[in-house]
């Protein structure tokens, strides 16, 4: 199975090359397909692709080029500015180190290139090689469209775990011969076309104290929103947990008009909707618009006519119908920009792993918040004293994870105190599929590193990374009717922010999200600041499976992953022909779904090689 067909039919993607002969292949390939292009000094083609009218902002001075392409407030005169001060590509963390938005960074410099995304998974970097030479870019399919190369049928097996938290192997693009720069990281390609990765970024040590901290957040959140809403008239935002509260009261206190969407729950428990109205009243400017629950259609509904053009399975699309209500309400209602909270719960919860570390070095205070989470929760006190004394280094749970991959799913009562929760193979998946995700994650656990020194930052970091990715993907959906989606709490700057606060400051039982409610006084509602709770989807999730069964039933005939040997599609529909038992999560199915759907995607856009 190839990739997509033709690259026009994407919405917004593009290829760096580097200055030197080897890549006139690629960029002739390129240019073949009527692309846009912004070339080296040199008249080489350096930028190439399908903007989708956001435009790259671009920098030149000299022989120097520098392109910034994503949620930004730069304008040409700054990166001109920097690009004749820049003289090799080293020279950019001098200044971009400090910049709010979320965006790709590339620059060309002293012969060498440089391209960089984000800290996570919102603005990823691809890259392969070609015809001798070094190629980067923004879509994994793009690049294997240029290689003409497959799916890679082993790492797509991974994807069949109940959870995409499992660094670095569920980051690993599903295309052969395609590879992801690791968040942090950045790719330099020199001037004979080989590529390397360097590290630009490591997390902050949490040493700040609450108010310092606090005040350090709300300054960077309100950059964040401010370099978005930056010279426009009307901005639309997500209005319901806390996390998008905070950030539709910042959008709300600039010139751009606010207009505010929340989706009722159909869960009689279901709360967002009153709070929202709460918060409205109390700033007085905002326009409002909550949507019934039973105008927002369930999980599961609609799977037959996803066509979103990914580049890799999109767990989301079990929600497709029903997340795209407030984005298509919000596109006819005016606006080209909406604002959400994805990535606040994943950065402002605090992760309880955060006592591993803490024990050892506040013991009072640890033990403290331990009893508290474990009455609470509650934990097997067994289990949390075993994972508090395990010393464990990442790669040894790495390869520990390999080796139960078909294990019973952790008790809920199990605590949260390791590198992560131990992802598990579905019932369905074959005996030839287990075994490849197995092969994949031990050889990653001969060398795999964490994606910090503590398990706490760990497992935040690597939250964050695979629910952008999944964000990444919806912004796409949205673009297609001409939305962008904004994520402010991905942001590299909000995030530096939020993990320098100390864990006992953050991390605790007691409190909801206290960080982002101290950074917030004065700017959310106080009344609005006293909620200490969080709608959730269960019950949406329960009824969708049983409404729309027969849309599941469907994708089991003739299924794409039997036709490979990774799953079988018996034991899935004698699965979804009944209510989900007890042992099995929904992500499980989610994820499951997702490669399926993905999978006949491709078959109806692919042209023939």
């Amino acid at each position: 199975m190839t990739s997509h067909g033709p690259l026009e039919a994407l919405v917004g993607w593009f290829v760096v090359l580097p200055d030197d002969a080897s890549a006139a292949p690629v960029g002739e390939a390129l240019r073949a397909r009527s692309v846009q292009e912004i070339s080296h000094s040199s008249g080489r083609p350096w930028l190439l692709g399908h903007w989708d009218g956001a435009e790259p902002t671009v920098g030149a001075a000299g022989t120097t080029r520098i392109a910034v392409l994503g949620d930004h407030a730069l304008t040409a005169r700054r990166l001109t500015a920097e690009a004749a001060r820049t003289r090799t590509v080293n020279d950019i963390d001098h200044w971009a180190t400090r910049l709010p938005g979320s965006f790709h960074l590339v620059a060309s410099a002293g012969g060498q290139v440089r391209v960089q995304g984000s800290v996570t998974g919102l603005r990823p970097v691809f890259h392969a090689r070609a015809h001798g030479t070094h190629m980067a870019g923004d879509r994994a399919d793009v690049l294997a469209d240029l290689l003409g190369a497959g799916i890679d049928e082993r790492r797509l097996a991974l994807r069949l775990l109940n959870s995409s938290a499992l660094h670095p192997v569920t980051a690993l693009p599903v295309w052969r011969g395609v590879d992801a720069v690791p968040g942090g990281h950045c790719l330099v390609i020199d001037a004979q076309g080989h590529g390397r990765t360097l590290t630009r970024w490591t997390p902050p040590e949490p040493v700040l104290p609450m108010a310092e901290g606090a005040a350090a957040l709300r300054d960077a959140l309100r950059d964040a929103v401010a370099a978005r809403v930056h010279g426009r008239d009307l901005v639309s935002c997500d209005l319901g947990g806390l996390d998008s509260t905070s950030v539709c009261c910042l959008a709300a206190g600039g010139p751009a008009r606010v207009i505010a969407y929340t989706a009722d729950a159909r869960d009689p428990m279901g709360t967002d909707a009153d709070w929202a109205r709460r918060t409205v009243a109390a700033l007085g400017t905002v326009e409002h618009h909550v949507i019934a629950g039973d105008d927002v259609p369930l999980v599961y509904d609609g799977l037959a006519d996803a066509d979103d053009l990914f580049d890799e399975p999109c767990p989301a699309v079990v929600h497709r119908t029903g997340w795209l209500v407030v984005p298509r309400a919000a596109a006819e209602r005016g606006s080209h920009l909406h604002l959400t909270g994805f990535g606040g719960d994943e950065l402002l919860a605090g992760s309880p792993a955060h006592l591993h570390t803490l024990l050892r070095r506040h013991p009072g205070v640890a033990w403290q918040r331990v009893r508290g989470f474990a009455a609470q929760r509650p934990w097997s006190y067994r289990e949390t004293v075993r994972q508090l004394r395990d010393n464990s280094t990442y790669d040894t749970w790495l390869a520990r994870v390999a080796d139960r991959l078909t294990d019973a799913p952790p008790a809920e009562n199990t605590p949260t105190l390791d590198w992560g929760m131990p992802p598990r193979m579905p019932p369905w998946a074959t005996p030839d599929a287990v075994t490849a995700a197995r092969e994949v994650i031990l050889d990653a656990a001969a060398t795999a590193q964490p994606l910090a020194a503590t398990r706490g930052q760990h497992v935040e970091l690597e939250a964050m990374r695979c629910t952008s990715s999944m964000v990444r993907q919806l912004a796409q959906m949205a673009g297609r009717f001409g939305l962008g989606i904004a994520a402010p709490y991905y942001d590299d700057r909000v995030i530096e922010a939020g993990m320098a606060v100390r864990a006992q400051d953050r991390v605790t039982p007691w409190a909801y999200k206290p960080l982002i409610a101290e950074a917030m006084h004065g700017v959310v509602p106080e009344a609005s600041l006293a909620r200490h709770t969080k709608d959730e989807g269960s019950y949406d999730v329960e009824t969708g499976l049983r409404d729309h069964r027969a849309g599941l039933l469907a994708l089991c005939e003739d299924s794409r992953l039997a036709r490979l040997g990774l799953i079988d599609a018996h034991t899935l529909r004698e699965v979804c022909e009944r209510p989900l038992p007890p042992s099995l999560q929904f992500d499980a199915l989610y994820q499951t779904v997702a490669c399926e759907v993905w999978l006949r995607t491709l078959e109806t856009s692919a042209v023939p090689s």
